[in-house]
């Protein structure tokens, strides 16, 4: 089944049971999927990675205004997106461990034939488009960079 099936199953279950964080967390995830569709140069349709993209761009936005609330004070607004941030994780493949993530950068690193921190931008590339939503970017860059200084 395709991720958008999928979310659309989700939105027609959560409304059945009239669960609204669900609801409103679904329905902006298809908003910005529509918006990807119908943006210029899109062919109407939108690829898994595509949406892959789409949700780990709208957990990093969830997670960044709950750190803001909290260093304001504002818990409820905090737990609320929290809330929306629990959602869209559901979509997304399961996070890589630090060691299984070392060894699938020791593995591009060999792939790319990179041989120091000159080569990061080839690493980065090939890692980006391999571990898309299973990795932060922060983290992935700052495991690359280590392992290519060693």
């Amino acid at each position: 089944m395709k991720l958008t099936e999928q979310i659309d199953a989700d939105l027609k279950a959560a409304m059945l049971a009239r669960d609204e964080v669900k609801k409103l967390t679904i329905r902006s995830i298809k908003k910005e999927i529509i918006e990807a569709r119908t943006a210029p140069g899109a062919n109407g349709e939108v690829s898994d990675e595509a949406v892959t993209k789409i949700l780990v761009k709208m957990l990093k936005q969830r997670k960044d205004s709950a750190t803001i609330y909290t260093e304001q004070g504002r818990a409820e607004l905090a737990a609320s997106e929290l809330e929306e941030a629990a959602v869209l994780e559901k979509y997304l493949p399961q996070p890589l461990s630090m060691e299984a993530l070392e060894a699938e950068i020791r593995n591009i690193i060999s792939e790319v034939g990179a041989q120091g921190p000159k080569d990061m931008g080839k690493v980065m590339g090939a890692a980006g488009k391999k571990l898309a939503g299973r990795v932060e970017g922060r983290v992935l860059s700052e495991k690359v960079k280590q392992l290519l200084s060693e």
